[in-house]
């Protein structure tokens, strides 16, 4: 694989997409930096980052993409494809925060988060592994959460949405590793971005209401996310070594907090786990990384 790789990433207009799409592009790796709507909603934002492409030379390219669309996320693919001529990595950041009681959740919001946190990612490895697997390379990165291991009360949604990832995210990695493709997860703890400002919180009020000591919990919680969070370059910089780490070198899971809350020994454990799942089933040795060669290697 190239050392100069190509890179898509979804949610790029603000938080984590925003610092993977400059800490990407200084290093000299081609991003397409997608979003919603980047000549109306976020045209401020998209404007921003083609002025500091501009003013440092970056290679970045900024490209529409709704993840909750299927063919929004057809034609941004196609069209990084088209302009690159091929594709290293796709990262899976796009999602948002919904907090509140689960029974105030209503179907709608709980559908909508899925349609976004989950079935986004369904869309965008559907769009781009077709490519990678003609090539024999390639990383599909999906930016979970520590949220994807443990559970908050009052963010039992998005805690859901996240273990939906991390579920299809790991059966990728058995699927592909023959292929020469790397599934990646990528979980963060706590630190500042701005999902916390687009948090949806829970319709339904009038449940809330009725819960007595546990209807404090959302506040509770997310005033404990927000005060004790910390520098969302420290995941950016993990993200641009995962890049750059060696095909057929990568860990399939990267915890990276401000906190140690034991994630770390629950992904061991639970590797092992897996691994012995793997064998019962007669797969251990199916599910073994082959390393190809990428369209771009010199």
């Amino acid at each position: 694989m190239s050392s100069k790789q190509v890179v898509l990433i979804t949610g790029a207009s603000t938080g984590f997409g925003r610092l993977f799409t400059e800490t990407l592009a200084r290093r000299g790796h081609t991003v397409f930096a997608t979003m919603r709507d980047p000549g109306g909603r976020n045209a401020g934002n998209a404007a921003e980052i083609r002025g500091l492409a501009k003013k440092e030379s970056l290679p970045i390219h900024v490209l529409e993409m709704d993840v909750t669309d299927d063919a929004s996320v057809e034609r941004g693919v196609a069209g990084a494809v088209a302009k690159a001529g091929w594709l290293d990595v796709a990262i899976n950041n796009a999602g948002y925060y919904l907090s509140g009681l689960e029974e105030a959740v209503t179907t709608e919001q709980a559908r909508r988060l899925m349609d976004t946190n989950f079935l986004g990612v369904v869309r965008v490895n559907r769009a781009v592994l077709p490519h990678m697997r003609r090539q024999r390379s390639g990383v599909i990165m999906h930016i979970s959460s520590g949220a994807g291991r443990i559970i908050l009360p009052s963010a039992g949604f998005y805690c859901a949405s996240k273990f939906a990832m991390e579920a299809l995210a790991e059966a990728y990695s058995y699927e592909l590793a023959a292929q020469g493709i790397e599934s990646v997860i990528v979980e963060p703890g706590q630190y500042e971005t701005p999902v916390f400002g687009n948090t949806v919180m829970a319709a339904d009020e009038a449940r809330t209401e009725t819960y007595g000591v546990a209807k404090e919990f959302p506040a509770k919680v997310n005033g404990a996310l927000s005060s004790t969070a910390g520098n969302a370059q420290d995941v950016a910089d993990v993200v641009l070594r995962i890049v750059e780490t060696p095909a057929g070198e990568k860990k399939l899971r990267y915890f990276v907090s401000p906190q140690d809350v034991g994630l770390n020994e629950i992904n061991a454990f639970l590797a092992g786990v897996q691994g012995k799942v793997l064998e019962a089933f007669g797969l251990g040795g199916d599910t073994k990384f082959v390393k190809g060669k990428a369209v771009g290697a010199a």
